[in-house]
Order: C-alpha cells, then structure tokens, then sequence
C-alpha cells in the first residue's frame, strides 16, 4: 500500500509526549482527528501506527499527543518521523484544478510539442508556491513552478503534465 505523506515530527513538545507537527495536507482536521491513526516512519527503524489522543494549534505547527508515546523521550525517538495515511481514506477534491501530490508524481512531464522532458519526482512546498520536481532522463533534476501559465494541463488518467515553460526554464 502507498501511503502519503500528511506531517513531519519537528520536534518533542514539554516533557508529557506532545509532538510539534509540520502539517503536509490540506485536512488536517481529519488526519489528525481524535482516534485517526497515521503511520510513523522513521529512517532505520520499522513503520509503527500512531493513534491521536489529543491535537491543539500552537505557533503555526499543531501539537499532537498520541497514545503510543507516553513521554519525553518516547517523542525524542520519532523527530524527524513523516507521518503517513492511506490516500484512499482522503476525502474528494471538487476543483479540477486542484490535485493530491501523491496524484502528480510519476506523471510525465511533456512540452506542448510531444517531447518528454522526465517524470514528476514529488511536489515542492514553498511560501512561494508549489514547484513540480521533475527528475530527467541524464540524471538531472528541473524545478517547475506549478502555476497554469507554465502548467497549462494536467491529466492524471493519461500519466501526463504539459509543460509550457518560458526560454530558459527547461535548458
């Protein structure tokens, strides 16, 4: 099963247990509901499910406790973790112009006259906006903003991205 990424452990919060969470999805009320359970995964240990007792915002993050770590030093053990969900538990999106990140990426990336230039890697998130991360076939990576003028269609059933990027962009 693939799962998506819908947070990322910043750090230990106080000394009960509490987690300060970087959100990675746009329903974080659902995610990280009461009883919602994500899956931790931290790099060289095994995926372990987390079930949410308690969740308030604080300073832009949210704080989330989870029955599975009791304590300071529980917490200490998973910073850094990506919480994961199953994506077949998100909810539909309405606006055609909207997308899951886990929906674009391995689509094809393709100029308007048919030429592939790679596949979409994963979604960048910046302040400044979204960015396609697009690994190319010598190995080299492009960043494409993920804006209508340079993205002007996106079809997931057909595997693909047009890209109409301006002179220099690509190269």
């Amino acid at each position: 099963m693939d799962l998506v990424l819908v947070g990322r452990v910043a750090k230990a919060h106080g000394i009960t247990g509490e987690l300060a969470v970087d959100v990675r999805t746009d329903s974080p009320e659902r995610r990280f509901a009461l009883d919602a359970v994500v899956t931790a995964r931290v790099r060289g240990a095994a995926d372990r499910a987390l079930t949410v007792t308690a969740v308030r915002e604080h300073s832009g993050r949210l704080l989330v406790r989870f029955a599975e770590v009791p304590d300071r030093t529980a917490a200490e053990g998973l910073r850094g973790a990506l919480l994961l969900a199953d994506p077949a538990d998100l909810p539909a999106i309405d606006d055609p112009d909207e997308f899951y990140d886990h929906e674009l990426e391995g689509l094809a990336a393709r100029l308007r006259d048919g030429t592939e230039i790679g596949t979409v890697r994963e979604i960048g998130h910046s302040p400044a906006g979204e960015l396609l991360v697009v690994d190319r076939p010598d190995g080299t990576e492009v960043l494409v903003p993920f804006v209508r003028q340079i993205v002007p269609e996106v079809d997931v059933r057909a595997g693909y991205v047009l890209l109409d990027p301006p002179e220099g962009l690509i190269e």
